[in-house]
């Protein structure tokens, strides 16, 4: 009887000061110091209003305000750093060739009209189709933060994006990172001053840290959490041509990241909350409603103007 009273009563401890510190994390870790904080982040510079990551689609997001933009990066054959999401040319191009088999100056033009990935049966045309530099960005719009997303596991590309993050003085407006934790880990040795995302390993990490109640006690080096809406996946596929096991599995899914107390708890330690891409005000509103500090979109006129109503 003493046993199991013992081992009630240590649970107990251990449940009571996981909530205390869950809701007041602050007790145990400082803050992380937030260099910038972002609710506005354009998808690939907006890939719904101009063709996805070209100059025009960056300059139009930031003209209407956005607090980010959000791209991906190649490296060619030259070493040089590019913005573009695939490696592969076929989708965007139209040609079937890798960005790393080709110089910068051989690269073929993005075409005239792309699919909007996050947005069924949505396509953006635009005149715009170069495939753009990344100091390019970083020359346009020194003051706006920019995320990173380093496409392929390149020790050299990861070198060239840090020594131009570095070149132009931009670790305060930079994050970066991939979903591979090798890569993150790549980031990270390269260049600490720069913050990197949650990979995905780290991600079912701290969602099990989460559930088991140890999230309140461990300390994390990432200063931003960038997760999808599971549920989006659903209006992005025919819903009668899925099977019920798949619609259960994403609401699962959606269940199980969608939490405003996780969610709360992470910004309360200085950890930004991206939740992506999000192309609807219900979205947006569901996003927000649950304490995500940001949200990346494909429209960034529609979101712009949605946070025109929504409090701050």
């Amino acid at each position: 009887m003493s046993a199991a009273l013992y081992v009630l009563s240590t649970l107990g401890g251990y449940l009571l000061t996981s909530a205390v510190l869950l809701k007041c994390p602050a007790l145990l870790h400082r803050p992380k110091r937030q260099r910038f904080r972002c609710r506005h982040i354009s998808h690939r510079g907006g890939a719904g209003e101009n063709l996805e990551n070209t100059m025009t689609a960056f300059h139009h997001a930031v003209k209407i305000g956005t607090d980010m933009l959000e791209l991906d990066c190649h490296l060619t054959k030259d070493e040089q750093v590019v913005v573009s999401h695939d490696e592969n040319l076929k989708r965007s191009t139209g040609v079937d060739i890798n960005i790393s088999d080709l110089k910068y100056s051989e690269l073929p033009s993005y075409l005239s009209k792309l699919d909007v990935t996050f947005q069924k049966e949505c396509h953006c045309e635009g005149k715009d189709n170069r495939i753009p530099l990344l100091k390019e960005v970083f020359e346009a719009f020194p003051q706006t933060p920019v995320n990173i997303d380093i496409k392929v596991n390149n020790s050299v590309l990861i070198k060239k994006v840090s020594e131009l993050v570095s070149q132009y003085k931009r670790e305060h407006l930079t994050v970066w990172g991939n979903v591979s934790h090798e890569v993150v880990a790549k980031c990270v040795k390269e260049n600490a001053d720069i913050p990197t995302i949650f990979c995905l390993q780290r991600v079912l990490l701290l969602v099990g840290l989460f559930y088991t109640g140890l999230l309140p006690f461990i300390p994390f080096r990432e200063e931003f959490l960038e997760i999808p809406m599971p549920s989006i996946i659903l209006k992005l596929k025919e819903p009668h041509k899925m099977t019920r096991s798949q619609k259960f599995i994403i609401q699962f899914a959606d269940a199980l990241l969608m939490r405003k107390t996780l969610f709360d708890h992470l910004t309360a330690r200085g950890i930004q909350v991206y939740v992506w891409v999000l192309n609807e005000e219900q979205e947006y509103k569901r996003a927000f409603d649950l304490g995500a500090t940001g949200v990346m979109t494909d429209y960034p006129t529609k979101l712009k103007e949605f946070l025109r109503h929504y409090p701050a």
